[in-house]
């Protein structure tokens, strides 16, 4: 059996807990790949929607994942591309192994009560969607991305998800240590050698080597050091990589009982999922092995962390405060906006940003000490008599009911993705929410004779069928 899998890289996994180098190059070998997906649950209430977007997606029933309340394997990855759900943000394309982020926050912090969330290395928003899904409404989620390309796709997709309690931030970790014990969760899902995904992208292995390792291992220490001031004391820290070696896992978990002010925390684990538990060499420190040869997934690896000391964030005498919009332009998002009076509007570059009441008196403690990129929705620009509406109020959950809606087929719905003319005649005249199977997919100006439409050209299709 040949092995595109470098030497180096089993020889160094050699006596690692639950490592078996022959079934490993065996499954690596075969090239299958195994694809999974998070439902929308904001966006998927109704169990019969659900059930629709799955049995669309595939002609057989689906499997879920054991660790995830949302997530499902399925038999064929079709083309997300082209498919009218994926872009109406019902669920997210994520690896099944990486949703054990669930598991992990499920059984460490008390989803009940309201969470300050930082996602510290969160582009493209797999793990930021999943957190979204699953702490209360009135929790914050501040989701980083240090790169700014990578920033602008990780606010795309948490606008695409639709939610208003998500402030976007493209900010270097050492950034983060101007918030001392500000967030109640920080999840770093640091970046890797990537060697759990070599099966997935074989590419991957060429940029492979142990000096590689070695500095993975470094910049993952600089990064925890950098950004540990931010969680506060009794916070959950959870550490995350898609790599299988030992310098970026255990050995990473040694460093943290020792330099920082941590205790590790065990999950309970079924047998059934066949996870492999491993200890750290040193503290005896619970982390969790995926090996794709065990399970339904890629090679990933996670563990997580209590803080024992570091106090909580003390709020200063300069307290910011946000615009608030005017009540004639309040007036005019009543039209468009579900109970817009529970919501805090307020006034941002000409335009109407929506944010959960208790995000008002955060947003300007962020923007004192951050680089915001996004925060809660975008209603829209105020013009002097009205609104114009924008995408992310097209892909969130505040749209009022009564906004006129357009019914499309999917043929129609991939014409207006691709930002053509979707060739509909409808009784409607001007803005109109376009959607599919009751999803909506963004504006459109019904006129006399034609039809604008406002999808954003950034996002729109380019692939034919």
């Amino acid at each position: 059996m040949s092995s595109y899998l470098p030497s180096a890289l089993l020889t160094s996994l050699e006596g690692l807990p639950g490592f078996d180098r022959a079934a490993f190059e065996q499954v690596h070998a075969a090239g299958e790949r195994v694809t999974s997906l998070r439902l929308n649950p904001a966006k998927l209430q109704e169990k019969e929607l659900a059930e629709k977007v799955l049995g669309s997606l595939s002609p057989v029933p689906v499997q879920p994942v054991p660790w995830s309340q949302y997530g499902y394997y399925l038999p064929q990855r079709p083309s997300f591309t082209l498919d009218p759900f994926f872009h109406a943000g019902a669920y997210y394309v994520q690896e099944a192994s990486s949703m054990f982020l669930e598991h992990a926050i499920r059984h460490t912090c008390n989803l009940a009560q309201s969470l300050t969330v930082l996602d510290l290395c969160a582009a493209p928003g797999g793990k930021s969607t999943l957190l979204q899904s699953i702490i209360s409404t009135g929790s914050l989620l501040v989701a980083n991305e240090v790169i700014r390309a990578r920033a602008g796709l990780l606010a795309d997709n948490i606008s695409r998800w639709g939610a208003a309690n998500v402030v976007v931030t493209n900010n270097d970790p050492r950034d983060m240590a101007r918030l001392p014990g500000f967030f109640d969760v920080m999840v770093v899902d640091a970046p890797c050698s990537g060697s759990g995904l070599f099966r997935r992208d074989p590419a991957a292995v060429e940029e492979w080597s142990p000096e590689n390792v070695a500095l993975c291992s470094q910049r993952q220490q600089r990064i925890l050091a950098d950004a540990w001031p931010a969680l506060k004391e009794g916070g959950v820290l959870v550490y995350s990589t898609c790599s299988y070696s030992r310098e970026e896992d255990e050995a990473i978990l040694d460093w943290i009982s020792t330099e920082l002010e941590a205790e590790h925390v065990p999950l309970p684990v079924e047998a059934s999922w066949n996870i492999v538990t491993t200890l750290s060499d040193k503290r005896n420190c619970e982390g969790y092995r995926f090996y794709p040869d065990k399970v339904m997934g890629e090679g990933f690896f996670m563990a997580c962390f209590r803080k024992t000391g570091g106090g909580s964030w003390q709020p200063g005498k300069r307290r910011g405060t946000l615009p608030a919009l005017s009540g004639k332009d309040r007036e005019k998002l009543q039209p468009w906006v579900r109970n817009v009076e529970e919501l805090y509007c307020m006034e941002h570059q000409g335009d109407a940003i929506l944010l959960p009441p208790d995000m008002a008196a955060i947003v300007p403690v962020l923007q004192q000490h951050l680089y915001l990129r996004k925060a809660g929705v975008k209603a829209g620009q105020l013009t002097s008599r009205e609104l114009v509406p924008d995408h992310q109020l097209a892909a969130s959950t505040l749209t009022a009911a009564t906004v006129p809606r357009v019914a499309l087929t999917r043929e129609q719905a991939l014409q207006y993705l691709r930002k053509e003319d979707p060739a509909v005649q409808p009784a409607v005249k001007g803005w109109a929410l376009m959607q599919y199977e009751a999803m909506p997919l963004g504006w459109a100006k019904i006129l006399p004779n034609r039809i604008n439409n406002y999808y954003p050209k950034e996002l729109r299709i380019l692939k034919e069928i």
